[in-house]
C-alpha cells in the first residue's frame, strides 16, 4: 500500500547499491532503475550521484531518505495497529538459516507458526551463518537464525538454545569401544570438515584453539557443506568429524553413526539475529514471539 516507488527509493539509499536492493526487494535491476528514474521525474531532480562503482545521495536525495523513513514507520505502525485490532497476522517474511538449523530445527518451528498465522507468507534462504549475517546486515532478510556468535554490535541478536556438539565415528572405527574423545585424539585419524564460513566451522576451530591445536593440525581429508554429506562420508568410513548431536538422532537409532562425548564438551548458541529497527512488522514481531516460546520448551525437551 505504500508508495512502491519511496520503497525502493528508501532501500537503495540504505544499501548504497542497486544491486543489494534489488535482491532485497526480490525485483530486477532494471526494475529497481525504473522506479527511481520515476520518482526522480516527479521531483524534477537527481537522488543519487552515479559512478562507476557507486552511488550516493544527492541532498536532495538526503532529505528524501529523511521523509521517507518516517513515511514508511508510519505506514507499519499504521498496518500494525489494524492487524492487531482485526486480528489479522499476515505478510511476507524472508528468513534465513544456517544449513543444520534449516534441516533440524526450523522445519517444525515454521511448521507450527503457519499452522498458527495461515496469512503469513515465509520465504527460507539456506547458506552459512556468514551469509546469513551478511544477509541481515543488507536487509536482504528479515531475521536470520544462525549457530555461530555473532560479533557486529548492531545488529539485535537473542539467544534460542545451546546447542552440543558431539564426535562422529563410524561404527567399525578403532575408538568404537570408546565413550569419550579429547582434541588431541583427532589428530590421529581422518578428519572431516565444513566449509570456510561454516558456523559450525568457526566453532569448532574455536574449540581446538583453546585446545593448542589448530584445524590444520588435523589430518583434513574433506571439506563439505552439509551435515548429510558429512554423515554420509563417516558412515562410509572416510574419516571422523564433528556435529550437532541433535543431527545424528536418526542415524544413532539406526546403529549406522556412533558418537562419543567430547573432553572438554563443546556446546554454540543457536540464536535469532536481526536489524534493530525502530518498526516492524506485527508478523515479525508474532515470529519473534513465537520462536522464542518454542526455543523455550525445546531446550525443556533436551535437557
Amino acid at each position: 500500500m505504500a508508495d512502491r516507488r519511496l520503497q525502493v527509493f528508501y532501500t537503495v539509499a540504505r544499501l548504497l547499491s542497486f544491486t543489494k536492493a534489488a535482491e532485497a526487494l526480490h525485483m530486477t535491476q532494471p526494475a529497481v532503475t525504473f522506479q527511481i528514474r520515476q520518482l526522480e521525474e516527479h521531483f524534477n531532480t537527481r537522488l543519487f550521484d552515479r559512478t562507476h562503482s557507486s552511488i550516493a545521495l544527492t541532498d536532495v536525495g538526503k532529505r528524501v531518505y529523511l521523509y521517507a523513513e518516517k513515511i514508511l514507520e508510519q505506514y507499519t505502525q499504521m498496518e500494525n495497529e489494524v492487524r492487531e485490532i482485526t486480528g489479522n497476522v499476515g505478510g511476507l517474511l524472508l528468513i534465513g538459516a544456517s544449513t543444520t538449523i534449516a534441516e533440524y530445527m526450523l522445519p517444525a518451528l515454521l511448521g507450527d507458526f503457519k499452522n498458527k498465522y495461515p496469512d503469513v507468507v515465509i520465504r527460507l534462504k539456506v547458506s552459512n551463518t556468514e551469509e546469513i549475517v551478511s544477509m541481515v546486515e543488507s536487509n536482504i532478510i528479515d531475521l536470520g537464525v544462525v549457530e555461530a556468535p555473532v560479533s557486529n554490535k548492531t545488529l539485535a541478536v537473542e539467544l534460542c538454545r545451546m546447542d552440543e556438539l558431539v564426535a562422529i565415528i563410524p561404527i567399525n572405527h578403532p575408538l568404537a569401544h570408546n565413550t569419550t574423545i579429547t582434541p588431541q585424539e583427532f589428530a590421529r585419524y581422518p578428519y572431516i570438515s565444513r566449509e570456510e564460513g561454516s558456523g559450525t566451522r568457526e566453532v569448532i576451530a574455536t574449540y581446538f584453539s583453546r585446545a593448542g591445536l589448530s584445524l590444520y593440525d588435523l589430518n583434513i581429508v574433506m571439506e563439505l557443506g552439509s551435515s548429510e554429506s558429512i554423515k554420509g562420508a563417516v558412515i562410509s568410513g572416510m574419516g571422523i568429524s564433528i556435529m550437532s548431536r541433535a543431527a545424528i538422532q536418526k542415524e544413532i537409532q539406526l546403529n549406522i553413526l556412533k558418537q562419543l562425548q567430547l573432553v572438554p564438551c563443546l556446546e554454540r548458541p543457536f540464536s535469532f539475529v536481526h536489524q534493530k529497527q525502530k518498526f516492524q512488522f506485527l508478523a515479525m514481531d508474532e515470529l519473534l514471539k513465537f520462536a522464542s516460546h518454542y526455543c523455550i520448551t525445546r531446550s525443556l525437551q533436551v535437557a
